[in-house]
């Protein structure tokens, strides 16, 4: 399944790196256990384990591990689509808990909606087997490495 749009700066290298990182991933990724198993232009396909330590006394995953596994493929769709050095910032997202998990795994579809230079429109769909669990959408922000001062022409000044 592909995103909307056309993304001619899709670049499949980063794509593919990001997929073989997934061995190195470390903080709360690691923790969770995302796994990205599919990129195409726009578009990003994630996977987790829902394991005991998630869940609440309940039964049912903490809302705040879906919050962060949204949060994670909102941002991680972007960095095939945007230049080497930048980086994507959530600004903001909206999240609707659709169905109680208890179990088995979760599979994030991320998708981009729109881009310009400075930001993006993600949309995430979140399914626990066959059952739609989640549903989200996220603006992002672009943000441009930081310029590089030239230290030669400030110490000729």
């Amino acid at each position: 399944m592909s995103s909307q749009g056309s993304f001619p700066e899709y670049n499949p290298r980063i794509a593919e790196m990001m997929i073989q990182a997934n061995a190195a991933a470390t903080g709360l990724p690691q923790f969770l256990g995302v796994q990205f198993l599919e990129f195409q232009p726009g578009y990003l396909l994630a996977e987790m384990p829902v394991r005991a330590e998630l869940i609440t006394p309940m039964g049912n995953l903490h809302g705040g591990v879906m919050a962060a596994l949204v949060d994670h493929v909102l941002g991680c769709v972007l960095y095939p689509l945007m230049k080497p050095g930048q980086w994507a910032a959530t600004t903001e997202f909206k999240l609707n808990y659709l169905a109680p998990v208890k179990g088995g795994s979760l599979r994030a579809e991320s998708r981009v909606i729109a881009m310009t230079k400075r930001t993006a429109v993600v949309q995430v769909e979140v399914k626990n087997g066959d059952t739609l669990a989640a549903l989200a959408q996220g603006t992002l922000l672009i943000v441009d490495p930081p310029a590089k001062v030239d230290k030669s022409a400030s110490a000729q000044a």
